[in-house]
């Protein structure tokens, strides 16, 4: 059982919605969406103002960035991966991920998924809440960044996402391989990308969103 299977720790809003929160959704999903607005969304409409502060930078990301849409979705790709954020992976691979260039094989190859099972969350529980907590995430990128799906400048950035996960720097040999690519408001773009998905995954498994049923799921060990 993952962390999005489980039920969620706040409720999302249920249609009907409050003139304000309907109005707030419609300008988080993109125009003429035929979906029900995203658990996500419902979920952080429980705190309007606070939704309200976080659109801009989201909504600046996806449709203002100066990053290109095919490495920008990469490194979103990777970071919810590597954080287990199977929701948000899974809205991008089917929002995004083919129609900024990415093929099936470097979808799956951001994230492979790891399954836990009923052995080791009982003996998780039965240990610490960190010990548990940890068992319980959903899933982390455990594919090499030099996998034969990317190329050398696709590499560049999964290396970005790992080690940014993993020490929260970024090295001297990524970075001049980045330098050589990117200019300073890529560069800084880049780095503003990671952390914003990163959050958003906190938010994700913090809550236990449940997951979309049209989205993408990680794909098996």
């Amino acid at each position: 059982m993952t962390v999005t299977d489980r039920a969620p720790r706040i409720a999302p809003l249920q249609a009907p919605y409050e003139p304000d929160v309907e109005e707030m959704l419609r300008r988080w999903m993109p125009p003429g969406a035929q979906v029900e607005p995203l658990a996500l969304f419902r979920t952080m409409a429980v705190h309007g103002e606070l939704m309200s502060r976080m659109r801009p930078l989201g909504s600046g990301i996806l449709g203002h960035g100066q990053v290109p849409a095919r490495d920008r979705e990469i490194v979103i790709h990777r970071t919810c991966a590597r954080a287990g954020a199977e929701y948000e992976w899974g809205v991008h691979a089917v929002a995004f991920g083919a129609g900024v260039g990415l093929t099936p094989a470097q979808i799956a190859a951001t994230a492979t998924a790891t399954a836990t099972t009923a052995t080791t969350a009982a003996a998780a529980a039965a240990t610490t809440a960190a010990t548990a907590a940890k068992a319980a995430t959903a899933a982390t990128a455990v594919t090499t960044p030099d996998d034969p799906a990317w190329s050398q400048h696709d590499t560049a950035l999964i290396r970005m996402a790992d080690e940014l996960h993993d020490t929260s720097h970024v090295s001297d040999d990524v970075w001049a391989q980045l330098s050589a690519t990117y200019d300073e408001q890529q560069l800084l773009e880049l780095l503003v990308i990671a952390g914003w998905y990163r959050a958003l995954s906190y938010v994700i498994n913090g809550l236990q969103i449940s997951l979309e049923t049209w989205a993408a799921r990680f794909p098996p060990v």
